[in-house]
C-alpha cells in the first residue's frame, strides 16, 4: 500500500470515529476484520499515524488551534478536522523531515473528500505548524 493510500485510509478511520459513539478501536476492528472494508484497511504507517494522534492529542490539538487566527475550532469542518489532526501529528512526531510531502497529501485528501476551497485553509495551517517546528530546531 502506498504512504497516500495509507494517510488516506487513516482519515477515513478518524474522520468515521468523529460521527461514531464507538470508540476508535471499535472502528478499527471493524475496518479490519469484514471484507467489504478491504478497500480501507488500515497497514502499519496508518495504525501509526492513528496513534501517533491519539497518544499527542492534547499537543497536536493545541499546536493547530494556535494557527487559526481568527478562527474558532467549531467552525472546521470534520473532514479540515481530521486532515489537520493526522498531518500535524505526522509532522510533530514523525523521525523524518517530511513536512512538504505531509502537506502536499494533506491537500490532496481535503481535495478528493473536503469542500471547494478547503484546502487553502488546510495547507495554510500546517504551513504555518510546520514553519514554527523548525524555527524551534
Amino acid at each position: 500500500m502506498t504512504r497516500h493510500k495509507s494517510r488516506e485510509n487513516a482519515f477515513i478511520a478518524i474522520f468515521e470515529a468523529s460521527f461514531s459513539a464507538n470508540d476508535l478501536d471499535d472502528i478499527l476492528a471493524v475496518t479490519q476484520e469484514l471484507p467489504e472494508y478491504e478497500e480501507y484497511m488500515l497497514d502499519d504507517f496508518a495504525l501509526n499515524l492513528i496513534k501517533t494522534y491519539y497518544d499527542h492529542a492534547e499537543e497536536v490539538n493545541e499546536m493547530i488551534y494556535s494557527k487559526l487566527k481568527k478562527w474558532s475550532a467549531n467552525r472546521i469542518s470534520r473532514v479540515c478536522s481530521s486532515v489537520l489532526r493526522l498531518s500535524t501529528a505526522e509532522m510533530m512526531f514523525s523521525n523524518e523531515d517530511m513536512d512538504s510531502i505531509i502537506i502536499n497529501e494533506a491537500v490532496e485528501i481535503c481535495k478528493k473528500f473536503a469542500g471547494e476551497n478547503d484546502y487553502q485553509f488546510v495547507n495554510g495551517v500546517l504551513g504555518a505548524i510546520s514553519k514554527e517546528l523548525h524555527t524551534k530546531e
